[in-house]
């Protein structure tokens, strides 16, 4: 289930980082529920339809953004409460909610990405986030995925890898929490069981998805 919100204008201007004060917002409007302390089996997307300067960015003339569900009873919920409070962040408020079915796929799919992809390698030495040239990646993304298939009880036939024909893949640091991540604006190819493809769809790819990154468009 993919929800896609239509927000008002903001004569306020958002910091570049403002992916944590939506984390903030979901959660107010996710209150308690019992895949709190769980993988975080959905996704969301970054703002659309605004304007870069140097101080931040501007929505004058409203956003569009999405947020993606594996369990539709969350959504269900999600919806409930951002019409009861429609409040978003820095002034925007919510108008209008589109629900989307999650659309039928085939055994192989190349998606563009909505949100960077954050891949991280736990090293005897710390953590670093890996570069979408870096063949590690696919391995990373690929158990990743599986595991979350598996706590959601399905075929964990899937294979992630980065689309290395794209002609120009890119970074961007981004800071959550005061805390800096390297993540990739880069497509995907995935394949295996349009089930676990639909799945994917719903949840991105990569790590600290329900924080913000690897939503697939």
């Amino acid at each position: 289930m993919r929800l896609y919100f239509k927000l008002s204008s903001t004569s306020e201007i958002l910091p570049f980082d403002y992916q944590y004060n939506i984390l903030g917002k979901l959660h107010n409007w996710l209150g308690e529920n019992e895949y709190h302390d769980k993988m975080s089996l959905y996704s969301f997307g970054w703002l659309s339809g605004g304007e870069n300067s140097k101080k931040g960015l501007s929505f004058k003339s409203g956003a569009i953004w999405f947020l993606s569900f594996w369990q539709e009873d969350l959504g269900k919920k999600i919806i409930f409460n951002a019409l009861k409070n429609s409040e978003f962040i820095f002034g925007m408020k919510v108008i209008d909610i589109t629900i989307k079915e999650t659309p039928d796929f085939s055994n192989k799919e190349l998606f563009s990405v909505s949100s960077p992809v954050l891949v991280r390698n736990y090293t005897e030495n710390g953590v670093e986030h890996l570069i979408s040239d870096n063949p590690k990646c696919d391995e990373l993304m690929t158990k990743t995925m599986q595991r979350k298939l598996r706590e959601a009880k399905l075929d964990d036939d899937i294979i992630i890898k980065f689309n290395r024909d794209y002609h120009k893949p890119k970074t961007k640091l981004i800071k959550i929490n005061g805390i800096e991540n390297r993540a990739n604006l880069c497509p995907v190819i995935i394949e295996g069981n349009p089930e676990s493809i639909k799945f994917a769809w719903n949840v991105g790819v990569g790590h600290s998805t329900g924080s913000g990154f690897g939503a697939l468009n």
